[in-house]
């Protein structure tokens, strides 16, 4: 058998109706869905030790985690987009094999080369936060941890490549058992890191940063290991030639990346510009605002992996030239988003205290006003589930059709001008406090579903289809 020609992936059969289709959907999308949620529970480990350390240590971890968080959100939606090229590489079934080891080795490079500049961004963290008007003691401690985190940047943004052509290539379950893994690595760490056992010294603040890097780069090496070693995937021979430069294709991939990594920058400035606006009305609002974020966070976590798979499931039909199969997968995938939405909507709507009750006490007298403020966020955040999970998908079906420039300039509308400006004028200019700034969130996501919505609907008459 030719090295340059191998049997394509089994997830690649085209769907004969809707029924196979979904069977296909949710085979891809369960293990990326379980996967994110394992991912959310690692990060909760590291808020749960480090909470321990006093409030200087904790305000320093969370502010420190917001800024590297933010650049690794916008370098993995750069990388990312070798999900959509090497799904259409899939679907055309051309010399599949030569195609995805390219896309993938321009990516770890990107990885590499886009990564390296951030470095250097974030180790003036204590600059960064001083000229943000954070309190002295908490930036110079902010500083002393994202020296250490900083390093774990490129590893974790080369593990979602690994992750993304594992899943495309057939493999998607290995992101379940990894971020597994990752969960076990993180508490070990922590454990022995933070606090100190036996004669591992307690480092404290510094433990925690150098315990997420040692996750991160288990994490990759893990990857790195089920590339070479599983025998699906090893006859990609991915880390072949990887010396080898592909300038067409790294700017195909920057093509895609750069408007995603915009798009995912904007959506989690909004959030963070919100909680900035609460902290301008009270620590009250603050504490109501981060338990309801978290709450719908976690809701995302599903539209969001069905929206990683909407992506390869309809970058395949885009690379096959098969217009039903590309209807056929965005329907499904928008139908299955946002139906889930819908249920969790529904539960907060109709039962919100439980939720409220894993973060808060809210039988306790002191907890009264954050508990209210709470409850009103989440009856909002039960309206903008339905439109954070249509637009998670649809953006992801878009992705699938290679469209992100103007995804990205719908996001830049929808959520800085729509979004944000309505949450400062109801928020302060009409006296509605947090219920004014949770009100600009929903208004931002529903204007950008709506937007994304229409154009998928408008794919034909826009020139989104391959001919």
């Amino acid at each position: 058998m030719s090295a340059a020609v191998l049997p394509t992936p089994s997830n690649t059969a085209v769907p004969t109706d809707w029924r196979e289709e979904l069977r296909a959907l949710v085979r891809l999308a369960m293990p990326l869905v379980g996967a994110n949620l394992l991912q959310m529970a690692v990060y909760a480990v590291d808020v749960i030790f480090v909470a321990r350390l006093g409030e200087v240590e904790f305000a320093a971890a969370t502010l420190g985690v917001y800024l590297y968080g933010l650049v690794l959100w916008a370098l993995t939606g750069l990388t990312g987009a070798v999900a959509p090229l090497i799904a259409a590489e899939l679907g055309q079934r051309r010399h599949a094999v030569r195609e995805v080891r390219r896309s993938f080795r321009m990516a770890l490079w990107l990885a590499v080369l886009a990564g390296a500049p951030f470095l250097l961004l974030l180790a003036q963290g204590e600059w960064l936060l001083g000229a943000a008007g954070q309190d002295p003691r908490v930036a110079a401690r902010a500083d002393a941890f994202l020296d250490i985190l900083l390093w774990a940047l490129i590893p974790a943004i080369a593990t979602g490549v690994m992750r993304t052509v594992a899943a495309a290539l057939g493999r998607p379950a290995y992101a379940l058992a990894v971020a597994a893994v990752a969960l076990g690595v993180a508490v070990l760490a922590n454990w022995l890191l933070v606090f100190g056992a036996g004669p591992v010294p307690a480092l404290g603040l510094e433990g925690a940063a150098l315990a997420s890097l040692v996750t991160s780069v288990a994490m990759m090496l893990a990857y790195v290991v089920i590339l070479l070693v599983d025998p699906k995937l090893r006859r990609y021979r991915l880390f072949g030639r990887w010396w080898r430069v592909e300038r067409t294709r790294i700017a195909e991939i920057v093509r895609l990346g750069i408007p995603i990594a915009f798009t995912l920058t904007f959506e989690g400035a909004l959030f963070g510009g919100a909680g900035f606006l609460m902290g301008l009305i009270g620590v009250t609002e603050v504490a109501a605002h981060a338990v309801a974020l978290n709450i719908a966070a976690i809701a995302f976590q599903v539209p969001f992996g069905i929206a990683q798979a909407a992506t390869i499931r309809v970058g395949m039909a885009y690379g096959a030239a098969d217009r039903r199969w590309i209807a056929l997968a965005g329907w499904v995938s928008l139908a299955v988003g946002i139906g889930f939405m819908a249920v969790t909507a529904g539960a907060i709507v109709l039962a919100p205290r439980p939720f409220v009750s894993v973060y808060l006490d809210v039988d306790a007298p002191a907890n009264a006003r954050a508990v209210a403020l709470a409850l009103q966020f989440l009856t909002l955040a039960a309206m903008f589930q339905l439109f954070d999970g249509a637009q998670a998908v649809a953006a992801g079906v878009l992705r699938g059709l290679q469209d992100t420039r103007v995804p990205m300039l719908i996001a830049l509308f929808g959520y800085w001008v729509a979004g944000f400006g309505v949450a400062v004028l109801l928020g302060f200019g009409t006296g509605w406090g947090g219920v004014g700034i949770w009100t600009g969130l929903a208004v931002g996501l529903a204007v950008v579903s709506v937007l994304l919505g229409w154009r998928w609907i408008a794919r034909e008459r826009l020139g989104l289809l391959p001919a």
